[in-house]
């Protein structure tokens, strides 16, 4: 009996010891059986921008069908800017910040296959340039050494890409030190851990830590077939060191290339030469200025394409929306505007994608199309980057303003001569007429600027009054006392604006322009804001969809921005003259 006894007991004990390792062991979820990955080609890249691309080419046997699942240490994820997965003909969804596999301390992706996994397939992340970071001997870069799957994989190549004229000191990761640009790593663990930090030499012209926040390219078309281009950056400046110059592509077809600032002054531009990318043509831009850390600034690019050949009165062409870009830019969009009276026949509204909009006025169609994340990642995914245009134009349509302007003058002269040969009366009656004592002088500059200003900021006031009470940080009854007389206070500064810009009417010359360009704006700043809660209450409403809604809202704030940009230069001209 003692014996069993003991026999009960060591076996319990067994069993407790045998529960506590099982509990300590850490399991990752693997994916669906049926395939193996037998070679990942992992691939680090850095943009002229300092933004990091990893590329990992699976060569897989078998076929994936619970989803695809990839990523890294989970700190690289707060880098994520953009991630794509495809093969040499199709585009897969991808799903991003899935859990990968049952283990935490990762950034997971999944990739799905609706029509069955391919043999070969590519995933690209493209993350922030604050990885890459300044040192004493150039850079350090952090990246994951291999990439992290739920299954394991034969073989891993890693190879890191780096700018021409750079410099490898060495790769410091978990499973020891490399000094090239190339290793391997043999059977590589599902869950693969394996931060890693790179010291590089990189020539400081080859990389500028910047974020392209927007490129609007703009291009015109002409009446006989010239095509103008203008590229407008908005960039900031993400590194710590000045930036004197940048590097900026541009077409390889492209001619009078010229370069300006965001106040219209020359740039110069010189043309480099680069054999690894014949699409397109590097151009080094001088700024006047330096660009110091953290701040922005927005340069353009202008340049022309040779003249497009038309087919009697059809215009037909294939313009490539964004060609190889050696950096990544955040927004950007094409307008393309025909001749005035142009037709556009193609694309259509129905095959025009979601993101694009074509806009028509009285004589003027202009079509705009939208992206998000755009380098030369899009020129090895399998996406329609080159448009098919196509606009019908009449030649009859140049001669359309000056014959307007030959009615114009033809009707003012009719007009004229007829007064001129009305028969006068007879020894009419002299009236008396008041003469106008209108003194103009700097005083009324002075008054109409601080009145305009003094409006804006009580403007404002209301503004932040009203979604004070909206939150109930301010009791209603003085909500509704001080609104009162911020009222009362903006209708008389009000009056004495309109009674200031009608001494500026009467005194003719610069400032009745300034003030016409004023009432202009303003109109126009007016109907913005009005189609902005139009927007909103749509949105409220369910009517437009949440992307719809926040492009539309963007664009909006975009043409607000500029508005009122056109407004305080008005008012720092008027500034100018009274000092």
């Amino acid at each position: 009996m003692k014996k069993v006894t003991s026999i009960l007991i060591l076996a319990v004990l067994l069993l407790a010891v045998l529960s506590s390792v099982s509990f300590g062991i850490k399991t990752a979820s693997a994916q669906a059986a049926g395939y193996t990955i037998q070679n990942v080609e992992h691939q680090i890249e850095i943009m002229y921008s300092g933004n990091v691309v990893i590329r990992d080419t699976f060569t897989v046997s078998g076929q994936i069908t619970g989803g695809f699942l990839i990523g890294f240490p989970y700190k690289y994820g707060a880098y994520l800017l953009k991630a794509v997965a495809f093969s040499t003909d199709q585009v897969y969804p991808m799903n991003l910040g899935v859990r990968l596999g049952d283990q935490s301390g990762f950034y997971g992706t999944e990739v799905t296959f609706p029509e069955g996994s391919p043999q070969v397939f590519t995933v690209v992340f493209i993350l922030a340039n604050n990885l890459l970071t300044k040192t004493a001997e150039g850079f350090s870069l952090d990246f994951p050494a291999y990439p992290s799957l739920a299954q394991a994989a034969s073989r891993s190549n890693v190879t890191l890409i780096l700018p021409e004229g750079s410099t490898l000191f060495n790769v410091t990761k978990n499973d020891g030190v490399v000094s090239k640009i190339t290793f391997v790593k043999e059977n590589l663990p599902a869950l693969a851990y394996f931060p890693a930090t790179a010291n590089l030499n990189i020539p400081a012209a080859l990389v500028r830590q910047i974020a392209i926040t927007s490129l609007n390219r703009v291009v015109t078309l002409g009446p006989a077939g010239e095509i103008a281009v203008s590229d407008s950056y908005r960039i900031v400046n993400n590194s710590t060191d000045e930036i004197g110059s940048l590097k900026l592509d541009v077409p390889a077809n492209a001619f009078n290339i010229a370069g300006k600032d965001d106040f219209g002054r020359a740039l110069a531009v010189q043309i480099l030469s680069d054999s690894r990318n014949p699409i397109v043509v590097p151009v080094n831009v001088t700024l006047l200025g330096a660009l110091r850390g953290g701040q922005s600034g927005t340069i353009e690019i202008d340049y022309s394409f040779p003249i497009l050949p038309p087919e009697q009165t059809r215009f037909a062409s294939e313009l490539e929306l964004f060609p190889y870009l050696s950096y990544y830019v955040y927004i950007a969009s094409v307008s393309i505007v025909p001749p005035e009276g142009a037709h556009i026949v193609m694309p259509s509204l129905s095959s025009a994608d979601p993101y694009s909009s074509l806009d028509r006025e009285l004589f003027q169609e202009t079509l705009r199309i939208n992206r998000e994340g755009v380098s030369y990642i899009d020129r090895d995914v399998p996406i329609e980057n080159v448009l098919q245009f196509a606009y019908d134009y009449n030649p009859l349509w140049l001669s359309l303003r000056p014959t307007l302007w030959v009615w114009a003058l033809a009707a003012v002269g009719i007009v004229v001569g007829a007064f001129l040969r009305r028969p006068k009366p007879h020894a009419p009656p002299k009236m008396q007429v008041p003469k106008l004592s209108a003194s103009f002088s700097r005083d009324h500059v002075r008054a109409f600027v601080e009145a305009y200003e003094e409006r804006s900021k009580i403007s404002q006031e209301l503004k932040s009054l009203v979604a004070r009470a909206q939150k109930g940080k301010i009791p209603r009854r003085q909500y509704k006392v001080q609104r009162r007389a911020l009222e009362l206070r903006f209708d008389s500064l009000s009056r004495q604006i309109n009674e200031l810009k009608a001494t500026f009417r009467n005194a003719g010359g610069n400032y009745a322009n300034l003030v016409k360009q004023l009432d202009a704006t303003e109109t126009e700043l007016n109907k913005i804001e009005a189609n902005i809660r139009n927007a909103e209450a749509r949105h409220r409403t369910g009517e437009i969809p949440l992307e719809e809604y926040k492009q539309t809202l963007d664009d909006l704030r975009k043409r607000k921005e500029k508005a009122e940009s056109a407004i305080n230069g008005i008012l720092l001209r008027l500034r100018e003259e009274i000092r």
